[in-house]
């Protein structure tokens, strides 16, 4: 069973030619981390796509939105949003891990060829 994801609309994830586009790694593996938990009977795809637009909606209400539009960070907090709200995390959970990810330095976990 796959995610039944929108091809069109405000929700529908970024595309090239028909093919998802991640510009960083970890947004391939928000998608696929929310679509294998989606898979894995963890939440229904109605109850993420309501916290995906409720994201958006609460992104496009911004006057002055602190960061630019990233699609993927508001994937990733909806996929927050399902997980508190089934209580497989808490909020706390949540934050605390996001600041102990911010302070590792960039491409801690990518190997570049010499």
């Amino acid at each position: 069973m796959s995610a039944p994801l929108d091809i069109d609309g405000a929700t529908a994830p970024p595309r090239s030619n028909g093919e998802l586009v991640f510009a960083e790694p970890w947004e391939g593996r928000a998608f696929g981390m929310a679509v294998s938990l989606y898979e894995a009977g963890a939440f229904t795809w109605p109850d993420f796509r309501a916290a995906l637009i409720a994201r958006i909606a609460d992104r496009e209400a911004a006057a002055a939105p602190e960061e630019p539009y990233s699609y993927y960070r508001l994937w990733l907090a909806a996929l927050e949003d399902v997980l508190v709200e089934l209580r497989a995390v808490t909020a706390d959970e949540v934050t605390a891990r996001a600041r102990a990810l911010a302070r590792r330095p960039p491409g801690h976990d990518h190997t570049h060829p010499h």
